[in-house]
């Protein structure tokens, strides 16, 4: 069978729901291939092993939640300052539950990676390069705080959105104030 990038994202990104949907113990090349809606070892073909598929889950998943260019560039001219940072923050986490799927995958693979050190290998690489990517932007945008902020800000983050993707703490408050209040008491005001 030739292999393709548009059926290789097909399978992964049915491989994303399977996860979501049924965890990591649901997560098998039969049910991926049942998800896809393609032939029984089309998944196999791509992903010999579930470590080459947990490979390409997270690749997919790095590339689904990334932030577009425009996204980027539509910051890139704006002058460096807390509310700046906030709206870069608003956005990562408007990405994470845009996809709610995408997210709670990436949680499984999380929790899958404290009981399976391969899978936890394949995600720290991911998740340092892409707290390096931030802290990059931030200090190329002259937004304020360092890496330490950016680390509390990952962890602040994650919280907020597993948080909005199970069972909301405060419903009510939205979640824009939330950031906002993040943003506040972690990120100290310049001079």
């Amino acid at each position: 069978m030739a292999r393709n990038e548009e059926r290789r994202r097909k399978i992964t990104d049915a491989a994303i729901d399977v996860l979501a949907r049924d965890g990591a113990r649901g997560l098998t090349h039969r049910a991926v291939d049942h998800a896809a809606d393609v032939p029984q070892g089309t998944t196999s073909n791509y992903f010999r092993s579930r470590d080459a598929l947990i490979a390409g889950l997270v690749d997919r998943i790095a590339e689904r939640l990334a932030p577009t260019d425009a996204d980027l560039a539509a910051r890139a001219g704006e002058p460096p300052s807390r509310a700046l940072f906030a709206e870069y923050l608003r956005d990562i986490v408007r990405r994470l539950t845009a996809e709610p799927a995408v997210t709670l995958a990436l949680f499984e693979l999380r929790l899958e990676g404290t009981r399976r050190p391969e899978v936890a290998a394949v995600l720290s690489a991911w998740q340092r390069a892409a707290f390096d990517a931030d802290v990059a932007f931030n200090t190329a945008a002259g937004l304020p705080g360092g890496s330490r902020e950016i680390a509390l800000f990952h962890y602040a983050v994650d919280g907020l959105v597993f948080d909005r993707l199970t069972s909301p703490i405060d419903p009510g408050t939205p979640t824009d104030e939330i950031v906002d209040a993040l943003v506040a008491g972690l990120l100290p005001e310049r001079d």
